[in-house]
């Protein structure tokens, strides 16, 4: 009993400070009530960092706590409810950089007394699931039209149409928040509410809910919800400005233009006070302007405009399917994932030892065609050898070399050093891939008929690892066809020790055979021409 009764103090202390604060503010002031309540609201917002939460981070939250699956009309305890705003906080904490991390247990306790103070000011302790999802719902950040899409949901039946009854109870409990803020006898519930939003229509969809709360202008009773949005879109617009009142150089958020007055111009603070001069009166129509488009830009505008045939006036929202979609039924598919498992990983297998083998064959091409031009070029430098020699016996009056002959063997030799560089590369692009065969055969040895099926966690999601670089890359390659596997698995040796087994392995083998005897025979040549070095 004590400790509920120092909790209590500590709650209302909270709630205490929330509103101290938001008085400080000098809200108050501002003379129209639509401004006056959206501004109160988005101070709530921004104190409870609920700004930087999206809807569907909201959405994730109730999954995460299972509100999902429950009734609107079942009860959360306080509890309850608190583990839900912290599931929303510390999710928002990971999500945010180290120097912008926000005080969490700050944050739960301001916002969970804020929603107290608008849904349980007798202290019942209880608040159903659809007032928690409404209200977290409209005051959270993210774009309106995701917010309302999320809201009809709540209040709409399978076929996508709106329920009237609780669409009512959607405005009974969404206009509790502008009561939280003292601003009940300008958005108060009254009982003709729901029917003069939708006066017109009989059976209200999507699109017309969202046609008639984002239009200009929305439902009266709900006419500071679309304003708390433009406030936010608005609070870091520059305007390079001066303010005709207060004669600030520059303004931030909303400007105001006068349409009686030559360039007399308002910053918000001024206009929502009621601030005048000169020869403007409050009573003169104002234009309220989100952006500043500078001269040049709003000719450019006007001509386009005038200019154009269609109408550029986009809008307000994407059209929406009539009926809801339905989630797909994936129950035939999983039914199978046991049995077609195996099947589905051996062809995988296959198609990937496929893959390896053109690619080794691709390989065993380039060399062979490397191997030709290097024995051309070692021909082509035994024969210039010779007739250098020849030539450079100097008769007994002449003792000057052959410069063109020189040039040519110079040439060749750069050619012939190239040629081997990029045999060496080959040579290496076999190994590596002679490593990726051992994982194919690895893994079409767990495959085999008699090994155990391995589960659908493991073998899916496991990639092939990639291949290790050998460190005798750059070096002429002089190995024999025995050692010419060396440094690879056992399963590879083995599928090309054992014979064919199958007829992949029959394929390797000959591809192997064949550029093993076409790297020795390069290997007798280039010893044969050490000498000409």
């Amino acid at each position: 009993m004590i400790e509920d009764c120092g909790r209590s103090s500590d709650n209302m202390a909270d709630r205490r400070q929330l509103f101290v604060e938001m008085r400080a503010q000098d809200l108050d002031s501002i003379r129209l009530s639509t401004y006056r309540t959206a501004c109160k609201l988005r101070f709530v917002q921004k104190k409870c960092n609920l700004h930087l939460v999206d809807i569907w981070n909201v959405i994730e939250a109730f999954r995460e706590n299972g509100l999902n699956t429950m009734d609107l009309n079942a009860e959360l305890s306080v509890a309850r409810l608190e583990m839900v705003l912290s599931t929303i906080f510390y999710q928002l904490n990971k999500r945010m950089p180290t120097t912008h991390q926000i005080n969490v247990e700050q944050s739960i306790s301001l916002l969970l007394n804020f929603l107290l103070a608008a849904y349980d000011p007798e202290g019942h302790g209880k608040m159903t699931v659809f007032v928690v999802k409404m209200a977290l719902a409209t005051i959270c950040g993210g774009k309106i039209l995701d917010k309302l899409r999320y809201i009809f949901s709540l209040i709409s039946d399978s076929a996508g149409i709106m329920v009237y009854s609780q669409f009512d109870q959607f405005l009974r409990e969404v206009l509790k928040l502008p009561m939280a803020v003292f601003e009940g006898p300008s958005f108060g519930y009254t009982e003709q509410a729901a029917r003069t939003c939708f006066a017109q229509q009989k059976k209200v969809s999507l699109n017309t809910f969202l046609d008639t709360l984002m239009s200009d202008p929305p439902p009266q009773c709900l006419v500071w919800l679309p304003l708390m949005h433009r406030l936010a879109n608005v609070e870091n617009v520059f305007h390079p400005v001066e303010c005709s009142y207060c004669h600030t150089e520059s303004m931030m958020g909303f400007r105001y233009r006068c349409q009686q007055c030559h360039n007399y111009q308002l910053c918000q603070d001024c206009f929502w006070r009621g601030h005048a001069s000169g020869s403007h009166s409050n009573q003169h129509q104002m234009k309220e302007y989100t952006s500043w488009k500078s001269p040049a830009k709003k000719l450019s505008h006007a001509l386009s405009k005038s200019l154009s045939c269609a109408s550029s006036r986009e809008p307000l929202h994407p059209m929406f399917l009539e009926t809801p979609e339905k989630p797909l039924n994936l129950a035939h598919i999983v039914s199978n994932h046991q049995d077609e498992e195996h099947s589905l990983i051996a062809r995988y297998a296959a198609r990937l030892a496929a893959d390896a083998a053109v690619r080794y064959m691709n390989i065993n091409i380039n060399i062979n065609m490397n191997i030709r031009h290097l024995l051309e070029i070692l021909q082509e430098i035994q024969r210039l050898r010779l007739q250098h020699e020849e030539a450079s016996q100097p008769p007994p009056d002449k003792g000057q070399h052959n410069p063109t002959l020189l040039a040519e063997l110079r040439l060749l030799r750069q050619r012939k050093d190239e040629l081997e560089q990029r045999m060496s590369t080959l040579q290496e692009s076999r190994r590596e891939l002679m490593v990726q065969l051992e994982q194919l055969m690895m893994l079409l040895k767990t495959q085999g008929p008699g090994s155990p099926r391995s589960s659908p966690s493991h073998t899916i999601s496991r990639p092939i690892p990639t291949p290790i670089h050998s460190d005798s890359a750059g070096t002429t390659p002089t190995h024999t066809p025995q050692d010419s596997l060396m440094g690879v698995g056992g399963d590879v040796q083995e599928a090309f020790a054992q014979g064919p087994r199958r007829n992949l392995r029959n394929d390797l083998l000959i591809a192997a055979d064949s550029i093993t005897n076409t790297m020795s025979s390069l290997v007798k040549e280039l010893n044969s021409g050490k000498k000409i070095n």
